[in-house]
This record gives C-alpha cells, sequence and structure tokens, in this order.
C-alpha cells in the first residue's frame, strides 16, 4: 500500500475516492452480470446452431453417391464452383458497451450454368449448400460476439475485484490511519494547550 500524507487535505481526498468507488462498484457488477447473462444466451444459441449443422452435415450423407459424381466433372464444372459467397450482411449492436456484429444473411454470386451439363440434382445440392454456408457464417459471427464478450467481461471482473480487493480496503484503511493520527495531534494539542495553561496560571499566583 502506497504511503499517503496524514493530513486533512489527504483525509478529504480518501473520503472522495471511496465514494467514486463505492458508486462505480455497482455500475461493473450490474455489466458484469449483463455481460454473463448474454454470453450464457450466445452459448446456448452456439451449441444449438453447431447440431443443427451437424445435423445438415450428416443428412447429406444420402447424397454421398451423387456427389461423387462431382469428381467427373471438368475442373471449371466443380460444384464448389457453383457457390461462391458473395456478401455477408452484418449489423452491429452494442452489448454492456461492446459493439459485435450480428449476423443477418449470406449472399451468392449469381452463376448461370447450363443445366444439361449437370445431373438433376444439381439445384438442389446448390441449394443445401448454400443453407450449410449461411448457417456456418452465423456460427462465426456468434463466436465473434462470444470473444469479444469474454474479452470484456475478464477485463470487467478484474475491475471489480480490483475496486472490491484493492482500491476500497486501501481507501478505508488511508481514512483510518489518517483519521487516527489527525485524532492523536489534536489530543495531543488540548494536552499541550492544558499543560501550557497550568503553567501560565503557576507563573501568575
Amino acid at each position: 500500500m502506497a504511503s499517503v500524507k496524514l493530513t486533512k487535505n489527504e483525509l478529504k481526498n480518501q473520503k472522495d475516492k471511496l465514494k467514486r468507488f463505492e458508486r462505480y462498484l455497482p455500475t461493473l457488477e450490474l455489466k458484469k452480470q449483463q455481460l454473463q447473462t448474454v454470453m450464457m444466451k450466445i452459448t446456448a444459441d452456439l451449441e444449438e446452431k453447431r447440431k443443427e449443422l451437424s445435423a445438415k452435415v450428416d443428412g447429406l450423407d444420402g447424397w454421398v453417391a451423387v456427389f461423387s459424381e462431382n469428381k467427373l466433372f471438368s475442373a471449371d464444372k466443380k460444384l464448389e464452383n457453383l457457390v461462391k459467397p458473395d456478401n455477408v450482411v452484418c449489423t452491429q449492436e452494442n452489448i454492456a458497451g461492446v459493439t459485435v456484429p450480428v449476423y443477418k444473411d449470406l449472399s451468392f454470386k449469381e452463376i448461370v450454368y447450363d443445366i444439361s451439363d449437370y445431373p438433376l440434382w444439381v439445384d438442389e445440392a446448390i441449394y443445401r449448400m448454400r443453407d450449410i454456408a449461411k448457417l456456418n457464417m452465423l456460427i462465426r459471427t456468434l463466436e465473434v460476439q462470444n470473444d469479444l464478450l469474454g474479452k470484456e467481461l475478464r477485463l470487467t471482473s478484474q475491475r471489480v475485484n480490483l475496486f472490491e480487493k484493492v482500491k476500497i480496503p486501501e481507501a478505508k484503511e488511508n481514512i483510518r490511519k489518517i483519521g487516527i493520527y489527525i485524532g492523536d495531534q489534536q489530543t495531543s494539542a488540548v494536552v499541550r494547550g492544558k499543560i501550557a495553561k497550568k503553567k501560565r496560571q503557576e507563573a501568575s499566583s
């Protein structure tokens, strides 16, 4: 603990600090609770979306045979060439003072192809691949939200601990020390005053 001046001015300074700390701490605690609540929801959403993605990918098992036909296509006609993400649409949202991206949509480049070059299942394949790509992008955005909010939660928790365990106790201890010192000084002054008065009275008698 840093040494403090044992003066009335410093006593006032320490009391003002304590008021600020005690006023700010509830705000930090509320922010911490908000972050924890939002992160719990995001974690639940992530678990749900990951299960949904897993189910969609598993749903492609029945397509393995037809997807294997992709190997037979020439390089410029591979299925992946028909599904090209174009633009991710995200907005921004402020959550407990943290700006996070919010996924809205993923658009794809419009690719014209000759249906005579592909089997009948190609349209359904493109639809499923786009659906999986959109879900992947949503999951990635939720992961970014989680990371950003997690960093802010750690920082806020550190500040709460700093105020609770260091700053507030330190200010209270400084106030106590200064108060004791000033009290002792006042007592000494009173005693010295009484002694001086007694000496004056003795000298005049």
